[in-house]
């Protein structure tokens, strides 16, 4: 009989993410999935206290990283793969894969592109390209990498026992979807991933990569990690009792086109298709990201 996943659950409030911590016990081998760096817009630094309290549970455990897992290439908080690769390289001994889905080069063009980084920078960023419904193996567990696309066109999800860990396909029942407006995005493919997900068992746990809890009088305050299949199927507020394709899509495309663009869009999307590894120095020593500016005349 297979082993039980140990999850761990880590908030980072100031992105309202969600990184986990996937191992197996008997093996002690794990996975990072969607972990942060962290930025200071205002003094623009970055720091690594996200990233170190991972490091921290991962050498408490005394588990061995065999892979830090990206569910996409984020639009709203930079990651901290990079720098736990070369962290865990030097700890554990063994250098664990970055890992993202096999359509994400079309997305590292797009923004190399629209930003000028050189392709050398970003080309071979990530070392594993994963296939859709490609199996692999964290010790004695089995995990597979599905495609669920909408929010963005190369996001994955991770199936781990009976645990889902959808990024930012599908949110908490009182939160509800992801935006589709981003390139490539779509809700009508969103629904689907979302239907897809829907319809794994009930007892399926499903872990959202943010979640943004409503507060007030009838609302929680503090961020929720993980519901299951059933208590998506029945009170997500956007998707629940099979709400009809056509009328999802509706509301989710007039919702998209009234939403702000995130806070830490330019950064995230320079850093994160490098797998969060950092720009090259110029010959003074600095190491620059580029920001549009809009001129109102």
């Amino acid at each position: 009989m297979s082993p039980k996943a140990i999850t761990h659950n880590i908030f980072e409030p100031k992105t309202a993410t969600w990184q986990y911590v996937v191992a197996d016990p008997r093996t002690k081998n794990a996975v990072i999935i969607d972990p942060v760096l962290d930025f200071d817009p205002v003094k623009n630094t970055l720091t690594t206290e996200s990233a170190d309290k991972l490091l921290s549970l991962v050498r408490e455990n005394e588990y061995i990283v065999v892979r830090v897992l990206e569910t996409h290439v984020h639009a709203d908080h930079i990651t901290s793969s990079g720098y736990l690769q070369l962290k865990l390289s030097a700890s554990q001994g063994q250098r664990p894969d970055i890992c993202i889905g096999k359509r994400v080069g079309e997305t590292q063009d797009r923004f190399g592109q629209r930003y000028g980084i050189p392709e050398s920078e970003y080309k071979d960023a990530f070392d594993q390209l994963l296939d859709d419904d490609e199996i692999f193996s964290i010790g004695e567990l089995e995990a597979t990498a599905i495609h669920l696309p909408g929010h963005t066109p190369d996001h994955l999800g991770y199936v781990i026992g009976d645990n889902v860990f959808c990024g930012d396909s599908l949110f908490n029942p009182d939160v509800g979807s992801a935006r589709c407006d981003f390139p490539g995005g779509d809700a009508s493919t969103l629904y689907a991933s979302v239907r897809k997900m829907l319809s794994l068992p009930d007892n399926f746990k499903i872990w959202t990569g943010h979640d943004y809890p409503p507060g007030g009088a009838d609302g929680r305050a503090d961020p929720m990690a993980v519901t299951t299949v059933s208590e998506q199927n029945h009170c997500n507020k956007h998707l629940k009792d099979q709400v009809p394709e056509a009328e999802f899509v509706e509301w989710r495309t007039e919702r998209d086109a009234n939403l702000a663009a995130p806070r830490l869009l330019h950064q995230s999307l320079q850093l994160n298709i490098r797998a969060g590894k950092m720009p090259s120095k110029t010959t003074s020593g600095d190491q620059f990201l580029h920001l549009p500016i809009q001129i109102s005349w």
